[in-house]
């Protein structure tokens, strides 16, 4: 199967009315909105989706809801990581009787995994996928950065591409550099502010959770750094700045980023804000300041203000 992965591919979130039941109408409003937003494709069940935290149905449920609402209009990848085999086929499984494009793998958590121990897994795991797989780098989760050589032998047994969220701007050019010559492997970032240089430099795009609130914003940037503008980079570049000091940054938690990101999608009207266990959503105190730095965003800059009011218009 021939997928062409490039561009912004947001990591969507998993709206939700509680810990058993997804919010549909507003995972409606928010495929609508990215995808309003020109993204080239959607990452289901990734960090930013609370795929850990989720039960084996509600992930079945937001596969077949979320590729029912998509119908194709972009490619659709699926989390399928997981501490068992079975797990990752059974989620595995379900994402292709949805519908979905390909499968996205990362490292078992919990225990620590050698370089090695890796490979043999995707030895095994990976003639049992009904669908193509790319890889997930995600040490800071996983406790295993994986290695250039191991990135090969995965692209040796079938994989066609990494999202690569290990923040290493160095590992991240050596895989360009090593892939440059591969098409139908992409390598694709998970660090915001590393698309420009990452595209420039022969990247395929970016997973960034931020285009879950301003998809168009990144949709530029990302077209911005294929045509090399620098002026426009520039520009676009200190906008996702003040989005990850205004929006990233409230709270103290280490779960802020997705507290964050679901609480100005609630904000602007888009989904529920509910957080799966084990964490929960803001305060009133920082949806309060998250809400007033969000309007400082639309008041300031003439790009926010235009996707918010094209927000308006959709939802």
């Amino acid at each position: 199967m021939n997928i062409d992965l490039h561009g912004i591919i947001p990591p969507i979130v998993t709206p939700l009315k509680n810990e058993s039941e997804i919010d549909e109408q507003g995972l409606k409003q928010l495929i609508e909105h990215v995808i309003a937003g020109g993204v080239h494709g959607l990452f289901l069940l990734g960090t930013t989706g609370e795929a850990t935290s989720l039960s084996y149905q509600i992930r079945k449920e937001f596969i077949e809801k979320a590729c029912l609402a998509v119908n194709r209009r972009v490619p659709v990848v699926v989390g399928i990581t997981d501490t068992s085999v079975t797990g990752s086929l059974e989620i595995a499984a379900a994402s292709k009787k949805s519908g979905a494009d390909a499968l996205v793998i990362s490292t078992p958590y919990y225990l620590p995994i050698s370089q090695q121990e890796f490979v043999n897994y995707l030895k095994n795991l990976t003639p049992k996928l009904p669908l193509p797989f790319l890889l997930y780098n995600m040490p800071g989760c996983t406790k295993m950065h994986m290695s250039v050589d191991t990135v090969k032998a995965a692209y040796k047994l079938g994989a066609i591409g990494i999202k690569d969220s290990s923040g290493d701007m160095g590992y991240l050019y050596a895989l360009q550099e090593i892939f440059k010559n591969n098409p139908d492997f992409s390598v694709i970032c998970g660090t915001e502010l590393f698309l420009p240089e990452s595209v420039i430099f022969g990247g395929k795009g970016a997973v960034p959770g931020g285009a879950n609130i301003f998809p168009k914003i990144f949709v530029d940037l990302y077209e911005a750094a294929v045509n090399n503008d620098l002026n426009k980079i520039s520009k676009l570049r200190e906008i996702v700045i003040q989005i990850e000091k205004k929006i990233y940054n409230i709270g103290k938690d280490s779960s802020k980023y997705i507290k964050s990101i679901k609480c100005a999608l609630s904000v602007m009207g888009v989904c529920n804000d509910f957080v799966a266990q084990p964490f929960e959503r803001f305060e009133k105190e920082d949806c309060d300041l998250l809400r007033t730095n969000l309007h400082e965003l639309i008041k300031t800059y003439p790009e926010i203000n235009a996707e918010f009011n094209t927000l308006k218009t959709t939802t």
